[in-house]
């Protein structure tokens, strides 16, 4: 069709059938897993807290803040409990006012 012939004018639609037409081929499509694979890591509690990510899979969209809150918390929470064990002390650098103190010779009283 060319630019100088206009084509048949299109049927005007009433509002109200239009939106009509709309709501009957609307299909929205549900929650539905992502498919993602989740490899255990060996930790229970964060094994957990990744499963916990599947309930995600079963909501709306609007949903899953809720789920990714929760399972951050956890994680985060799991990374500072291991910050908070107890270990090996540290050695003490060389040079300090302690480490000097325990080598220096006897002090000499005459």
């Amino acid at each position: 069709m060319s630019d100088s012939m206009p084509g048949p004018e299109p049927e005007p639609v009433e509002p109200e059938a239009a939106a009509e037409v709309r709501a009957e081929t609307y299909d929205p499509v549900g929650p539905a897993p992502l498919g993602v694979e989740r490899v255990p890591t060996g930790d229970a509690e964060v094994d957990g807290l990744l499963t916990r990510l599947g309930d995600a899979d079963h909501l709306a969209t609007d949903g899953h803040i809720e789920v990714y809150e929760d399972v951050h918390r956890g994680l985060r929470d799991a990374l500072t409990a291991l910050d908070a064990r107890p270990g090996p002390p540290a050695p003490s650098p060389m040079g300090t006012p302690a480490a000097s103190s325990q080598h220096s010779p006897p002090y000499n009283r005459s």
